[in-house]
């Protein structure tokens, strides 16, 4: 089974291109999606979450707290990565006993939707990196529409890596500092040369003139 991880900074659209390719007929394991279920109440990831910083981590339906931890960990890198580190090890472990089931099924390509690749061993699972990237008054815009202020998304983003780190990592690159149209004929090139190359079979993607051009499909996190 051929892996691809899709990766990007905040505000890039890695989750749009995420989108496309669930479009194009393959699975794509979120590792947003899947932090959210090991920190819901009875998550796998609580117990450590609780060791390190207390109860009060929880909210009162025993899951974390979110809102209260990104205020608390945003401004202190150190605890950020504490926290990041925690709740990744488990998304990890989640991603790995899902590929596994997946290989079962004979599934030929597989994408993980990851945020954050480098320090939480992501890159070891997968085959081939795609990295999502846009200039950075793009991003800003695009959080802006979230209700962001300029400030709040220009210090998420510098928690970071840079889009130059980035791109380091990419077996292929994606440039969405452009419109939705754009975006999608990257991805349709790219699933062409890297997975029908490889015999791999997908649904093409449909043009869509209804779609707004800077819609980004995007969780809190990216």
């Amino acid at each position: 089974m051929f892996i691809i991880g899709i990766t990007g900074g905040i505000g890039s659209g890695k989750s749009t291109v995420a989108e496309f390719c669930r479009q194009a007929g393959f699975t794509v394991l979120d590792a947003d999606a899947i932090s959210r279920e090991v920190t819901m109440a009875g998550g796998t990831a609580l117990p450590e979450i609780i060791e390190v910083f207390g109860p009060a981590a929880l909210n009162n339906k025993g899951a974390l707290d979110r809102e209260r931890m990104a205020r608390s960990v945003f401004s202190d890198k150190r605890r950020l990565d504490q926290l990041s580190a925690i709740i990744h090890r488990h998304v990890i472990e989640q991603i790995v006993s899902r590929a596994e089931k997946l290989k079962s099924s004979k599934e030929k390509a597989i994408f993980l939707d990851v945020p954050i690749p480098v320090k939480h061993g992501f890159l070891d699972l997968c085959d081939q990196i795609w990295v999502v990237w846009a200039q950075d008054d793009v991003r800003i815009r695009r959080l802006r529409s979230r209700g962001m202020s300029d400030d709040e998304a220009r210090r998420r983003m510098q928690m970071q890596m840079t889009n130059e780190e980035y791109l380091r990592l990419a077996d292929r690159q994606i440039d969405n500092s452009s419109d939705l149209e754009t975006l999608r004929d990257q991805i349709s090139l790219l699933l062409q040369q890297e997975l029908a190359a490889r015999g791999i079979r997908f649904n093409e993607l449909e043009d869509n003139d209804n779609e707004p051009e800077d819609k980004v499909i995007e969780h809190e996190s990216e």
